[in-house]
This record gives C-alpha cells, sequence and structure tokens, in this order.
C-alpha cells in the first residue's frame, strides 16, 4: 500500500479531475444520452493510462531538476522512494493499456493512439525551449474529449474541436498560475514560461483574458448542440469559479495558488460535465 501511495502520488492520480470530467462531457453529448457502460470504461482506461504514463514519463525528465527544486524535492522519485527502473516498468505498463482500451474502443482510436501519445510526452521537455510550454499542456489535456468523442461516434465534429479548445485555454490558465511558485526557480535554471517571460502581473492578465476566451466555445456548443438551460446555467457556475480563481489569487499574494489550481478548477470541471448530462437527460432532441 505504501508503494501505491508513492506511485499514485508520483502521478498526481487525484489531477485527473480535470481532464475526465471534459472528456465524459464530450462522449455524453456524442451519444446523446448516457454512453454504455463498456465505452465509458474504456474511455476512462485510455484517459487515465495514458496521462499516468505522461506523467511518470515526466517526472524522470524533470529528475534533475526535481532533485533540487524546495517544492519538488521530497517527491517520491527525487527522494529515493521509487526507483528509475521502476518508474520505466510502470510507464511500459501504463502506454501498454492505454494502446489496449483504444483498440478496445474502435480502429480510429487505435490509430491514433501514437500521435496522442506523442503529445503528451513532448510536454515534458517543452518548457526547455518555449513559454507557450502551458498551451503544450492544455493541447495534451484536450485530446481527451476529443477522443472520448471519436470513440462514440468514430468521426469528427465541431463540437469535440470547441470543447478541446476551451479545454486548452483552461489547463493553459491553471498551468501558469501553478508556475507563479517556481518563477525563481526557473529563472535560475534558465527553463521557460509566462512567468517567466512576462513576470507575475502580466501573467494574471493573460491568465483572465485566456478565461474570458475559453467561456466562448462552450456556448458556441450551447448553439450547435441544442442545449437547454442546464447547460448555460452549467457555465454560469463555471464562470464564477474562474473569477473567483481571479480573485483570490493577486501579484502580491500567491499563498492561495493550489486552492485556485486545484480545488475551484476541479469544482468547475465536475460541475460542468454534471449540468451538460443533466440537460441531456432532460431536453437533447435526438
Amino acid at each position: 500500500m505504501g508503494k501505491v501511495k508513492q506511485v499514485l502520488q508520483m502521478i498526481k492520480f487525484e489531477h485527473s479531475v480535470f481532464a475526465l470530467p471534459f472528456a465524459l462531457m464530450s462522449a455524453f453529448l456524442a451519444e446523446k444520452q448516457s454512453p454504455s457502460f463498456n465505452k465509458l470504461l474504456w474511455i476512462i482506461v485510455a484517459m487515465v493510462s495514458a496521462r499516468s504514463a505522461a506523467m511518470a514519463f515526466n517526472r524522470i525528465a524533470d529528475l534533475k531538476y526535481d532533485r533540487i527544486n524546495p517544492r519538488t524535492l521530497n517527491w517520491p522519485l527525487p527522494k529515493g522512494e521509487l526507483s528509475i527502473n521502476f518508474v520505466i516498468v510502470f510507464i511500459i505498463v501504463s502506454v501498454s493499456i492505454f494502446f489496449i482500451s483504444a483498440y478496445l474502443l474502435n480502429k480510429i482510436c487505435f490509430y491514433l493512439s501514437p500521435i496522442a501519445l506523442l503529445i503528451i510526452i513532448t510536454y515534458s521537455y517543452s518548457k526547455r525551449f518555449s513559454f507557450m510550454t502551458h498551451f503544450h499542456l492544455g493541447l495534451s489535456l484536450s485530446l481527451a474529449p476529443m477522443g472520448a468523442w471519436l470513440a462514440i461516434t468514430e468521426h469528427f465534429h465541431p463540437i469535440p474541436v470547441l470543447i478541446s479548445t476551451s479545454v486548452i485555454l483552461w489547463v493553459a490558465v491553471f498551468d501558469i498560475l501553478y508556475a507563479t511558485q517556481d518563477i525563481d526557480f526557473d529563472k535560475k535554471n534558465r527553463l521557460h514560461s509566462i512567468p517567466v517571460q512576462f513576470g507575475i502581473r502580466n501573467s494574471l492578465i493573460i491568465s483572465s483574458v485566456c478565461h474570458a476566451i475559453m467561456i466562448i466555445p462552450l456556448i458556441i456548443v450551447y448553439f450547435i448542440a441544442d442545449l437547454g438551460l442546464f447547460y448555460l446555467l452549467g457555465i454560469i457556475i463555471a464562470s464564477v469559479f474562474l473569477i473567483r480563481q481571479h480573485a483570490i489569487v493577486a501579484p502580491n499574494n500567491l499563498s492561495r495558488v493550489n486552492e485556485a489550481f486545484f480545488t475551484l478548477n476541479g469544482l468547475l470541471s465536475v460541475s460542468l460535465f454534471i449540468f451538460t448530462a443533466l440537460d441531456i437527460s432532460m431536453h437533447y432532441k435526438i
């Protein structure tokens, strides 16, 4: 059980709450009702296994930095509680589960799975080259709603593209906020981020703009999918959580970044999914 706890800490398993509700939201919209248990199971397994592989890979890629960063030096791998060989085996197992689950969903998911894996794995190195690294992370998580839609319908559509666009912006913002904690460390070690490039005050302005823009694709989904009041209520609640984040994080007070990063964003994604599912069950015109 101790080893399991260390693995879950390494991959930040609790952060699955960020992308998973958007994947489920996309699946419900694609099916126009609750998808079958089998589809939901393999969508969840595919998303969690891909994310687990990417997070474990990121821990190896960042190990030299994690060992000297005060915020990360007590994580399982830098602390020596997990070995590199163990993590490599974990990555191989996770990737295998991802490919198997993609195959069990349908052919298009299986054929596209290596591309998806390449995108999420290469995020680990993007901060060495570009301050746009936050949007690379957003792109990685945005594959979840796109993949869920393809798992149900086996074809592309504007709705998952719009949802994924919102996810890119949303994830980029909470990663920008998270990166403010490491601004001094990143500068010292020549790592790139929007806080390093533009400063904390300007980063918070960029975050506000991205949050405002991310609502637009969700509103467009309302019209394309012919949704109703529950979905709109979900957008309103999500907007409240976004506004709350900017109310508690200021350039001269970053003490509540973790609350903005995890608690509020977790509530946002779960709420948006719940109200979308309610709307589909009560309103959707098949």
